[in-house]
């Protein structure tokens, strides 16, 4: 039996959950590491929630002013109005794809059982990361530096687990398993938005302003 086998089995009075190995060569355990992960990343699916929750509002705010324009037949006034709540809601959509993706990444986490469970999720995470990072930083400047903190804790936790020879775990990349993420929070996203906000499509504006 490997160290990691008989370290994960060794306490039987914890839950399987609980027992995530301590790395060789390092003094923090990795369940502690993990468990610091998923309260960084829940706190960014927080605020993350909380800035697209602005933008919905101001999302109706605007609207209105594109309608009341039109009522008013000022199509000049409802056009930049409907151009600038195309782009609120680009960022919206955006928020909304990262927050569902950093939920999907820590639900993962939350529930892998072994060692080879967490290291299945590590790769496309931080792949997810990176992207999300790249989204977000016009948005939420401050999310940019620590998502990255995230993902190099996630980072540090598959170092750890790499130092454990002897457990037979395939560190191989997974980009499938990344895209695979972003593409179904993409496709969830983009169905929430047309749930929650108001079509400007048949409003009767030009092509700039009804783009979205």
């Amino acid at each position: 039996m490997s160290n990691f086998q008989r370290n994960w089995e060794n306490k039987k009075d914890e839950s399987i959950g609980d027992k995530i190995k301590t790395a060789v060569k390092s003094d923090e355990p990795l369940k502690r590491k993990l468990e610091q992960a998923i309260r960084l990343i829940q706190i960014q699916i927080a605020k993350l929630d909380g800035t697209a929750s602005k933008l919905k509002e101001k999302d109706q705010k605007y609207f209105e002013k594109v309608v009341s324009y039109l009522q008013k037949h000022d199509n000049e006034r409802a056009n930049i109005y409907a151009t600038e709540l195309a782009e609120i809601r680009k960022m919206y959509k955006m928020l909304t794809q990262a927050k569902l993706a950093l939920e999907q990444i820590s639900t993962r986490l939350s529930t892998a059982t072994e060692l080879g469970d967490v290291v299945a999720v590590l790769d496309p995470a931080m792949k997810v990361l990176t992207s999300i990072r790249r989204g977000v930083s016009n948005v939420m400047p401050a999310a940019e530096d620590e998502l990255g903190e995230i993902s190099t804790l996630l980072n540090n936790i598959m170092v750890d687990a790499g130092q454990i020879s002897s457990s037979g775990i395939s560190f191989e990349p997974t980009n499938d398993e990344a895209e695979s993420i972003l593409s179904q929070a993409s496709a969830v996203a983009e169905a929430r938005m047309k749930q929650t906000l108001p079509d400007i499509s048949g409003l009767g504006l030009g092509a700039e302003g009804s783009k979205q």
